[in-house]
C-alpha cells in the first residue's frame, strides 16, 4: 500500500505566536496520527512558481492516514490557534506503490 503524505509549503514567514501556539498542539496531534516528520525547515531552492519559504513534509503509513490526521480534532484545534496567522498550500498526497 502507498504511504501518504502532508507537504506544507509556506508562501511568507508566519506570525511567530501564532505559529508558535499551532506547534505546540500540532506537532503531537500529528505525531500521534502516525505522522513521521521528513522535512522541517532547512535550506530551500525555489524554482519555476516556488517560493524559498519554510517546507514541511510529513509521511503516514497511507493516503486515508494523512487524511484522518488533517481532518482530525486535535489537529483541528492546532489550526483554529494559527488563526491566519500563516499563508500554507498545504497538500495530502499518494506516494507510489
Amino acid at each position: 500500500m502507498p504511504k501518504g503524505y502532508m507537504i506544507s509549503a509556506h508562501r511568507s514567514p508566519a506570525d511567530l505566536e501564532k505559529a508558535k501556539a499551532y506547534r505546540v498542539l500540532a506537532v503531537p496531534a500529528l505525531k500521534a496520527m502516525g505522522g513521521n516528520f521528513l522535512a522541517s525547515g532547512g535550506r530551500v531552492v525555489a524554482r519555476e512558481n516556488g517560493v524559498s519559504e519554510r517546507i514541511i513534509l510529513i509521511e503516514f503509513e497511507s493516503f486515508d492516514a494523512a487524511v484522518a490526521a488533517y481532518e482530525s480534532d486535535d489537529y483541528q484545534k492546532a489550526l483554529a490557534l494559527l488563526d491566519g496567522g500563516a499563508d500554507r498550500d498545504i497538500r495530502l498526497f499518494e506516494g507510489l506503490e
